[in-house]
Formats: structure tokens, sequence, C-alpha cells
């Protein structure tokens, strides 16, 4: 039961329970997204440390957590002087989070697309988009949402793997090298800096292990068949394989290996074997249509 049913007074609004509570078993891993005790201990100090960095940078006032998955990352935002929305687009993850996390008052879930986030425009004072862009075909959009909910004096972070040091995951399908990511957010914001998470000598030879046992299973596939069937059916097979092969590698698989948060550094030197891309947005460009009306000659 929540501890508190008393509104933050952060909170624009209130959200409505979860008509039903899943079990953990609602969530499975099928490496779209992290999960404890089941996803290697380097992907997950991947996940971590771009919280750690976006906390230390984070002001009062409303927090948006884009991708917030099952909630773990998403209570570390919280504060006494800010209000943490987290928004999932799988119901069954959104409302699993609501259980377990919402019960301070201090932050709420949601299920929502993340190319329409269902929020009002200019209503949040900052967003995180922690490992999500990736997953988008049309990685504009996501952008886009962004920038129209977020405050003229608020700020965003986008966290996404940085492409030559990626893995293959056929849920990673549009990557970005850092001049990339930069033009795109370029796009729909002012001023945007682009740094990097890079690993520890111990988490790049874990990188490097895991590298090279993935390739070890793709040379099962000599031809590429997998690019060449419809992705739905490499994602249905990939979502089965990969808890297999998890299990046979058994203690190999990196779960265990005390590798954490504490192995990656922020740094603006960013190289090919660089993990994580991290970027800082602010001044949100306004909409063409928003911008228009506002002109002194605009048509009526």
């Amino acid at each position: 039961m929540p501890e508190s049913t008393q509104p933050h007074p952060n909170a624009p609004y209130t959200l409505a329970a979860p008509r039903r509570v899943p079990a953990e078993s609602d969530v499975k891993l099928t490496g779209e997204r992290p999960l404890q005790g089941v996803t290697p201990d380097s992907l997950l100090a991947l996940h971590d440390a771009g919280y750690r960095e976006v906390v230390t940078r984070l002001g009062a006032g409303i927090v948006l957590d884009v991708g917030c998955g099952v909630g773990h990352q998403t209570t570390r935002l919280r504060a006494p002087d800010r209000f943490v929305v987290g928004l999932d687009y799988h119901p069954a993850t959104a409302a699993l989070a609501s259980h377990e996390f919402a019960t301070s008052g201090a932050c709420a879930f949601a299920a929502a697309d993340g190319a329409r986030l269902a929020i009002g425009a200019a209503s949040v004072d900052a967003v995180c988009s922690s490992h999500i862009i990736e997953h988008f075909t049309d990685p504009e959009r996501h952008v886009a949402e962004l920038a129209r909910v977020l405050r003229d004096d608020g700020i965003a972070f986008v966290i996404t793997p940085n492409a030559p040091a990626d893995f293959e995951n056929p849920f990673h399908v549009y990557l970005f090298e850092a001049p990339h990511l930069q033009s795109l957010l370029l796009l729909f914001f002012d001023e945007v800096t682009v740094l990097g998470l890079e690993g520890s000598v111990e988490l790049r030879a874990d990188f490097a292990t895991r590298r090279a046992s993935g390739e070890r299973i793709l040379r099962l596939d000599p031809f590429a068949l997998r690019h060449r069937i419809p992705r739905r059916w490499y994602v249905w097979a990939y979502e089965r394989v990969l808890p297999l092969v998890y299990r046979l590698l058994g203690r190999t698989s990196g779960v265990g290996s005390g590798l954490d948060e504490s192995h990656l550094s922020i740094t603006d030197t960013i190289t090919p074997t660089t993990p994580v891309l991290f970027a800082i947005v602010r001044r949100p460009r306004a909409p063409v249509d928003r911008a228009n009306r506002a002109g002194t000659g605009a048509a009526r």
C-alpha cells in the first residue's frame, strides 16, 4: 500500500493508480531493457552511471523520465524539491513501477509513447531520455517531443550507446556517433553539449570478452540471414535465445562481476571505444507553427 496519498507540492497532476498490479515475471529479459540479476553488470553500470550524471545536474521542479522501465533508476531523480514522472511505453511495466515506487508522493508513473508523451507543452523543468533514442526508427520525433514539453529555461539529457562501441541488438534500430547526435539535437535545441561516459580498464576488458563471445555466437549465422528476414522475426528469436545464452554462459555472462557505475566517468574526449554518449541540451526551439503565430506579421 502507498505510504502516503498526499500529493508532492511540485506535482502537476495526479495519475490514476493502475487497475492491475503486475508481477515481476510480467517483465521478462528480452534485451530491450536492463533487469537486475540477469543483465550483465557492465551494462547495468552504463545505465547507473548515466543517471548518476543526470542527478548531479538537476535542479528543483518537475522531472520527466522517459523510458523509465521498472522504475529503479527513476527513484534516484527524486528530491524534496522535485517531483518525478516516469513514463514507459509498456503498460504492465509502468504499473509495476507505480506499485513499487510511487509510494511517497514524490513520483508517479504512467504508460506513454516516447514520440507522443501526452504531457503539456513547456510543462516540465527537466527531461531524462536514457537509452531510449536508439529504439526509434524516427528519432527526430522523440527529440521533438523532448523539446516540446521542456520549459524555456529547462534542461534535458539524452543518453545513448556510442555506435562504434555498441553490441548487435535488434532493439537498437538507430545508432549515433557524437557528431550525428549533436546535429540532430541542434534541430530542436539551441544549446547542445555531447560528452562521453568512458569505461575503466576493467570495464573495457569485460566488454571485449563479451564482444568476443557474441561474435562467436554470430558466426553460427555465417550468411547473416538474421538481417534478411523480417525484423519482427529477428526480434522474436532474439528474445528467446538471449536468456538461454545467458544461462549457458553462467558465470561468464557478467552477472556478479562487481562492475558498477564507479567504473565509468564523464569525459569530453570521445573515441570509438567510448561506450556511451551523454548529451546535455538547453533552450528548446519553438515549433515552426508556434513561432510563426508569435511573429508580428503572422496571418490569421
